[in-house]
């Protein structure tokens, strides 16, 4: 199985992807196109099955229809080990870490808490006809109405909207912890929509600038995540397996191994869930966010949490500030976007004189790539524990610990 979910193949010596795939099958596939040297193609017909290979659930899944989902057709437990050997894979061929390494690090996967319907955030584009719909296999976007992965809820109000919005070229449907829904647009003109509802939502748009926008009802959701409440606007960030975020809380904070005396760093920081743990258990923590949206709402959400400092910038001008004016901080945490951290960020972690550090990570490439400079400026790869929090899809999350 090769990173983005689909099945690797070679044909006279040539690199096939094969979607909807499973490792040991063998598949009568028609080559479509080609990207460089690796050449793609569509299957014909399964002519030996996986003994992994199940029925899926959504009908919108297969060939030419939706590609939100890849894996489907995988048995869950099957999920698990193909996510930890394409994990093992990227930090080998990306990072170019040994074998050895990888065996003493690499954990087995922790599965989701929840296998179906545990996604709060239904995010739709439209199509060339002005549908609303998921990407397509092969291009585009293909209009659905259920998808088992995704909360009852938001497929219920999904159905219930008569939409014609043209300015909008993104649609985000959001449940809070507390049951209530949202309605986001993303925009590409600042002009308001001339709304009608009489639905229970609330309704936000982002400008181009991503600067959100109430017209209806609240200007935010919330969420509680190991007990604490959270407030998140139309805009800023929350992962949507809500449930895992939990789980991923537990993972960090074992990782820190904290013993309360700590200065701490909360980078790419958000709106401050992992701060809001961190503060029991530190000195010190500083949160650093470039998003100002997310940034109220971390100040809202660690309200009456005397030792955090909240800045609001880009991580790698925040760093290299801190580090020319001789700030040291003991621990970080680190859950920077798909593209990684960088090396600048990674000097300035050494400068600051970072002894333990937890890399939170959805993308295996960027996180192998990290590995490999973060070991290279002087850290240890010490462990690596996956986690599910995208069953039925192609998707891995891990946290990772480094030490000097």
């Amino acid at each position: 199985m090769a990173q983005g979910g689909r099945g690797l193949a070679r044909l006279d010596g040539k690199t096939v992807f094969v979607p909807y795939t499973i490792p040991g099958e063998l598949v009568a596939a028609e080559i479509t196109g080609r990207r460089g040297s690796a050449h793609f193609a569509r299957g014909i017909r399964l002519r030996a099955a996986s003994a992994d290979r199940v029925a899926p659930r959504c009908r919108h899944f297969g060939p030419g229809r939706c590609w939100e989902c890849q894996w489907q057709h995988i048995n869950y437990s099957a999920q698990l080990l193909l996510k930890q050997d394409v994990l093992a894979d990227q930090l080998s061929r990306q990072g170019k870490l040994p074998d050895v390494l990888i065996d003493a690090a690499l954990r087995p996967m922790l599965p989701a808490p929840e296998q179906w319907a545990y996604n709060h955030a239904l995010r739709l584009n439209r199509n060339k006809r002005g549908s609303w719909g998921l990407r397509r296999d092969g291009g585009g976007f293909k209009p659905i109405d259920e998808c088992p992965i995704t909360h009852p809820d938001l497929l219920e109000l999904l159905q219930q909207l008569d939409l014609d919005y043209a300015l909008a070229r993104r649609m985000t449907l959001r449940r809070g912890s507390d049951g209530r829904l949202m309605l986001i647009f993303d925009v590409t003109a600042e002009q308001e929509p001339d709304l009608r509802t009489d639905l229970p939502l609330s309704v936000n748009l982002i400008l181009p600038d991503r600067e959100p926008i109430n017209l209806i009802g609240d200007a935010h959701s919330q969420y509680t995540i190991a007990g604490h409440d959270f407030r998140v606007t139309a805009g800023a960030s929350i992962r949507g397996n809500v449930a895992g975020v939990d789980l991923l809380v537990d993972q960090v904070i074992q990782a820190l191994r904290l013993q309360g005396g700590e200065r701490a760093l909360d980078l790419y920081a958000g709106v401050g869930i992992f701060s809001a743990f961190l503060a029991w258990r530190t000195a010190l923590v500083t949160l650093v966010e470039s998003y100002p949206p997310a940034v109220s709402d971390a100040d809202v959400n660690l309200r009456g949490i005397d030792n955090v400092d909240i800045v609001e910038g880009q991580v790698e001008a925040v760093l290299d500030d801190m580090a020319s004016a001789g700030a040291h901080y003991d621990v970080a945490v680190v859950d920077p976007p798909s593209s990684g951290l960088g090396a600048a960020v990674i000097q300035n972690l050494s400068r600051l004189g970072i002894a333990r550090l937890v890399y939170v990570s959805g993308d295996p490439a960027s996180l192998a790539r990290d590995s490999r400079q973060l070991i290279d400026a002087g850290y240890q790869l010490r462990a690596m524990q996956p986690i599910d929090l995208a069953p039925q899809t192609y998707y891995i999350s891990a946290v990772a610990t480094f030490e000097r």
